[in-house]
């Protein structure tokens, strides 16, 4: 598996239909990647021979189960910075009008078993009800089925949360930087965050650290909401010290329209948390939007996750 092959297969992850040879020699120079329409062709050859993509006919490619699992475990050092990368992005990329609550928001998607529907909408009701979620606004859909760029597998249910990303978005439209550094567990004490348990940088990651966490099941959302006490997944950014006036107005107005997701805003050059923040910033707290996801797989029903999955219209999410 060299680069360009690589490139490639992320390529044709990004869509659901058949892909030709031109539109990806097209796509590879965003990768930096010049290549002709027949050096793409010799590449997707090969591609093919190893089943890591399906050819039809003239109409071009499409990557397989295969390939996508490729493209998760190979080229990790590549990888290093990616989640940060795809969090800028997709920050920029966030539409929502706190005014009309219309406009694209980011979201997590996650499935779990359709036998385990009934235990699962239980286990979610008292999260939903919680602080400790970004919004009470959620999406289902049944396997076959598709959640923005997601499609739904089989025998499973998916479900789509709202990203902490959103707020990175939201704070960027209103002119405030935010930087991400750190996915965590915050330990909540008689309802008032405490202190950080566990940390991974967003940088020096290849993955999403909350993902990490729930598999490790290294929350307890599902005591917490059973009493004041328990650990929940939560965010560490930053924001210049000048913005911090405007950082918290923000914050109400996006709390007042259901969107809830900032826990705390530090002092300046003060850590937050047991965290420091550079000179001239000041520590911000967002809850994990996988929250809800935790409480499932701290219950022992599996799910698979994918943080940032897909952008979304607001305002075609269901209050849950």
């Amino acid at each position: 598996m060299n680069n360009t092959m690589f490139s490639i297969l992320r390529i044709l992850d990004k869509h659901t239909d058949i892909v030709g040879s031109k539109e990806i020699s097209n796509q590879l120079k965003m990768h930096g990647v010049d290549l002709t329409e027949r050096t793409v062709r010799y590449h997707l050859k090969i591609l093919d021979e190893r089943g890591l993509t399906e050819v039809f006919g003239k109409e071009g490619r499409r990557i397989t189960d295969k390939g996508r699992s490729e493209i998760q475990h190979s080229h990790v050092s590549q990888k290093l910075g990616f989640v940060i990368s795809k969090i800028e992005s997709l920050s920029y990329l966030t539409t929502i009008n706190l005014d009309t609550l219309k406009g694209d928001v980011i979201l997590n998607i996650s499935f779990f078993p359709e036998e385990e529907q009934k235990n699962v909408m239980r286990l979610l009701k008292p999260v939903f009800s919680s602080p400790y979620v970004m919004s009470d606004r959620i999406i289902f859909a049944r396997g076959g089925g598709r959640i923005g760029d997601v499609m739904i597998p089989k025998g499973k249910i998916g479900i789509g949360t709202v990203c902490s990303v959103t707020i990175n978005g939201i704070f960027l439209k209103a002119g405030i930087p935010v930087n991400s550094k750190f996915g965590g567990v915050v330990e909540i004490i008689n309802g008032k965050p405490v202190r950080f348990v566990s940390l991974i940088s967003y940088e020096g990651s290849s993955l999403d650290p909350l993902e990490i966490f729930i598999k490790s099941r290294m929350t307890d959302v599902t005591g917490l909401t059973k009493g004041n006490s328990g650990r929940i997944l939560a965010s560490f950014r930053e924001i210049p010290l000048v913005c911090v006036d405007a950082a918290r107005k923000l914050t109400e107005t996006m709390a007042a329209r259901g969107i809830k997701g900032v826990i705390l805003i530090g002092s300046p050059n003060k850590p937050l948390l047991e965290i420091a923040v550079g000179i001239d910033k000041v520590g911000m707290v967002i809850v994990g939007g996988l929250n809800p996801v935790a409480a499932i797989e701290e219950s022992g029903i599996s799910t698979e996750n994918s943080a940032m999955s897909t952008l979304y219209e607001y305002s075609k999410l269901t209050p849950f």
